[in-house]
């Protein structure tokens, strides 16, 4: 499971400094610190859900779009991870 959990992190990782550098910002990404503070706006914020959807290949429920599971990787790791278990169970 620590694998999964850390290429989960990665790929999280990836795709907010993706979005970080498209905006010409640069910024180390601490797991638990807050994606706004990083310099995320709210549009970055739907790119980034956009992308989470691409990258895992599947689509975020609407009860799961909140504040919340978007403030930080850790918490988008932790949603992207129960949304997987979900997944490969149904």
């Amino acid at each position: 499971m620590q694998a999964f959990d850390t290429d989960v992190r990665d790929r999280i990782i990836k795709l907010v400094k993706g979005i970080l550098e498209q905006n010409s910002l640069t910024a180390a990404i601490a797991p638990q610190a807050k994606l706004v503070d990083a310099g995320l706006s709210s549009m970055d914020m739907v790119n980034l859900m956009l992308g989470v959807e691409a990258e895992f290949d599947f689509t975020i429920p609407q009860s799961e779009i909140t504040p919340e599971n978007f403030q930080s990787v850790e918490t988008l790791e932790r949603m992207v991870a129960t949304q997987l278990q979900l997944a490969a169970a149904a």
